[in-house]
C-alpha cells in the first residue's frame, strides 16, 4: 500500500516535504496541501455532510461534501476523484476549481489546528452517494441558498473553512449556476 503522505508546503505554497497524514493535525500543524470538493446535483442542490465523531479534526460537526489531501506527486484532480470514491462512495463528473488559490487557518475546540493551501472545487455525482461510516456519519442534499444563509447567519454550526469558502464564493448562484445548468 502507498503511504499516506501529505505535502508540506512554504508560505508561497511551494513543496518542502511530507508528513504522514494520520499525524500532521495537531496543535501546531505545519502548513500543507489539501482540497475541498462542493458536490451538487440535478436539481440544484449542495450535498452537505456532517464529519464522523472518529475524525481527528472537527468531528461531528456540518461541512462541504467532502475534503481531502494530495499525495506526493498525485494532482489535485486525481486527489478529489480519489477521495469522492473513498468518502461517499461515489464517481464524480464535471470537476472544475473554482478556489484555487483558497487557504485556511483554523483551530477545534480540541486544539487541533487545520493549516492548509486548499483549492475548492465543484463537481456533479455520478451515481448514488454511500458515504463511508468512519468518514461521514450523515448527509443531506441542501437548497444552495438554504445553506448559505445558514453559513451567513449560523456559522457556528459548520466547518470553519466552510465558512470561510462561502464568503470567499460570493453569492450561493455564482459558481453553482454553471453546474446547475450543466446537468
Amino acid at each position: 500500500m502507498t503511504e499516506d503522505l501529505v505535502v508540506l508546503v512554504d508560505p508561497a505554497g511551494h513543496p518542502v516535504g511530507t508528513a504522514d497524514r494520520t499525524t500532521v493535525h495537531t496543535t501546531d500543524t505545519p502548513l500543507h496541501l489539501a482540497f475541498s470538493c462542493h458536490l451538487v446535483d440535478g436539481e440544484g442542490r449542495l450535498l452537505m455532510t456532517r464529519r464522523a465523531l472518529v475524525k481527528r479534526t472537527w468531528p461531528g460537526v456540518w461541512t462541504n461534501s467532502f475534503c481531502g489531501h494530495p499525495r506526493p506527486g498525485e494532482s489535485f484532480d486525481d486527489a478529489v476523484h480519489r477521495y469522492a470514491v473513498r468518502e461517499l462512495g461515489v464517481e464524480i463528473a464535471d470537476l472544475r476549481c473554482v478556489l484555487p488559490d483558497f487557504r485556511y487557518r483554523a483551530v477545534d475546540a480540541s486544539g487541533v489546528v487545520e493549516n492548509e493551501v486548499c483549492p475548492v472545487y465543484l463537481a456533479r455525482p455520478v451515481g448514488t452517494v454511500r458515504p463511508d461510516p468512519d468518514e461521514v456519519m450523515e448527509f443531506a442534499w441542501t437548497p444552495i441558498a438554504d445553506i448559505w444563509a445558514v453559513a451567513e447567519r449560523s456559522p457556528w454550526l459548520l466547518s470553519p473553512w466552510f465558512v470561510d469558502q462561502v464568503d470567499a464564493l460570493g453569492s450561493a448562484e455564482d459558481p453553482y449556476r454553471a453546474a446547475t445548468r450543466e446537468n
